[in-house]
């Protein structure tokens, strides 16, 4: 089924952003080297198997820069790609195709990334019950494109920010008395009953405590592979349990054997390699 993208105002924001960081005062090599009345067609490819991401900000991309390009997607977000295959083909004046072409191809490169690594993650927690989470570790500006990408890899979205979902850690409990702990979750489900209640454990103790407490999830804090399958077992179904802290493709399945709910991977968004893509204008 077709991934939601973004909000189209998202879409339009972070296209004109990158526009205008690239382009500037004006495109001196295309003013200088190109008739004003030159058209062409061209058509974006990539050069390594890879699953696609960021298609829907591309084409905002060429339409934000002049709605005169007629821009066809041949293939979707979430796709698989083969080497060699097209993904978007824009046809018109010849000036403003090669002035979107970067600010488009860096959008495709990067979120495609994205959602390449989160789906070898996916892939390698199959049979398993683990969902593949992403963190709060995006670039700054691009995290709902960033989300976006995990979704097209397969992956589940974690928080979107602070506002949406209560996650409790060892510095929000630094001031806090165990005995004050009921009290506080009460009035957080007071100020935002929706939301889920997390609290972060490192010790076997604590996964305990916070279990009795009945808060949503806890989250196993760069615990290893055999306390976490102690938590599973300690917590019995009484919460979601979510592993998280390096969280590597050589040891994520037996993460995910473990029995935990989630996995969180500050990778996918933040170390991703980008993918090749290319224009290439045609004759």
């Amino acid at each position: 089924m077709p991934i939601p993208p973004p909000e189209p105002a998202l879409l339009r924001e972070a296209a004109a952003r990158a526009l205008g960081e690239d382009r500037g005062p004006a495109d001196i090599t295309s003013l200088a080297f190109i008739p004003a009345d030159a058209r062409a067609s061209a058509r974006i490819f990539v050069k390594e198997a890879a699953v696609l991401a960021g298609l829907v900000v591309a084409e905002r991309v060429f339409q934000e820069e002049d709605p005169a390009l007629l821009v066809t997607a041949e293939k979707a977000d979430g796709d698989r790609l083969a080497p060699g295959d097209t993904v978007l083909r824009v046809t018109g004046p010849l000036r403003s195709l090669l002035g979107a072409e970067r600010a488009a191809l860096n959008f495709l490169q990067h979120l495609s990334g994205i959602a390449t690594v989160t789906a070898r993650f996916v892939a390698a927690t199959a049979g398993t019950r683990a969902a593949i989470l992403d963190t709060r570790k995006t670039t700054p500006g691009l995290r709902h494109l960033e989300k976006y990408a995990v979704r097209c890899g397969g992956g589940v979205n974690h928080r979107f920010g602070l506002y949406d979902h209560f996650l409790v850690k060892d510095n929000h409990l630094a001031t806090l008395t165990p005995e004050a702990l009921p009290s506080a979750i009460a009035e957080a489900r007071r100020l935002a009953p929706g939301a889920l209640v997390e609290f972060e454990a490192d010790t076997l103790e604590q996964v305990a405590r916070f279990a009795a407490l009945g808060v949503d999830r806890i989250l196993l804090d760069n615990m290893t592979t055999a306390q976490m399958a102690e938590a599973v077992a300690l917590v019995a179904g009484r919460c979601e349990l979510e592993a998280s802290g390096n969280m590597t493709l050589e040891r994520i399945a037996a993460v995910a054997a473990t029995g935990v709910d989630f996995i969180s991977v500050g990778a996918l968004t933040h170390s991703a390699p980008a993918i090749d893509f290319s224009l290439e204008v045609l004759p």
